[in-house]
């Protein structure tokens, strides 16, 4: 039952919780720098806290197309639970103010990528499934 529900909640939450000042104040939280470091180059390397949102969702959406590729009952469940925590990033991305930032978005294209993803690698491995006698 767990393996159903969907990854990309997660970042979901975590942005709403952002939104509600849990990662520090300000105007813009996700330009909260988590670290940097200097490059042999002699360039700097940082990264702040709205680029390890996104890169915690990439991680979650490898770990979503891995989850699509079964064929049992569950994944039609989790490709519909998908769907439902698009829909959630869409409706939140037109009307909460603070949900107009690229970071946010970003997160909205990645949870829309596993949708297609998942329903993509379903209905390829479907049509294989299918024998003619």
């Amino acid at each position: 039952m767990f393996g159903a529900i969907p990854l990309l909640i997660v970042p979901f939450v975590l942005y709403n919780l952002g939104l509600l000042g849990l990662f520090g104040g300000g105007d813009d939280p996700w330009m909260t720098e988590m670290f940097s470091f200097r490059m042999m180059s002699g360039g700097v390397f940082s990264m702040t806290l709205g680029d390890l949102m996104v890169l915690i969702g990439l991680m979650f959406l490898f770990v979503e197309i891995s989850k699509s590729v079964r064929t049992t009952n569950a994944s039609i469940l989790d490709h519909l639970l998908s769907t439902l925590v698009f829909i959630a990033f869409l409706v939140e991305f037109l009307l909460v103010k603070g949900a107009a930032h690229s970071v946010f978005f970003t997160l909205m294209i990645i949870a829309l990528f596993d949708v297609l993803a998942g329903f993509s690698v379903s209905m390829r491995s479907a049509s294989r499934d299918i024998n003619l006698n």
